[in-house]
């Protein structure tokens, strides 16, 4: 199997992961107003994030403790142990 072709697999292992867990999904307080900020955003940036990890064209890879969704030219970090989102930016 192509290194690709696992790397993909594994991308959609971990977007799986996600979406199996989304309603654990959070930020903290410091979060709100930084990911708003970062993405130029009023939304209320937890519903914002989760919509864009559901859209079909998102990317989720993991590197250490982090899953970081790849989505519409922005960012997501996403600490895969608490599921908190840390921060979100333009790509």
């Amino acid at each position: 199997m192509a290194l690709t072709e696992m790397q993909k697999q594994g991308d959609e292992m971990h977007k799986e992961a996600l979406l199996e867990n989304i309603d654990k999904i959070h930020t903290t307080e410091m979060g709100v107003g930084r990911i708003q900020k970062n993405l130029g955003i009023n939304a209320e940036p937890v519903g914002y994030c989760i919509s864009k990890l559901k859209q079909d064209n998102s990317v989720v890879t993991k590197e250490g403790k982090n899953y970081y969704v790849a989505v519409d030219e922005c960012i997501i970090t996403i600490n895969s142990s608490s599921f908190t989102i840390i921060t979100a930016h333009r790509a």
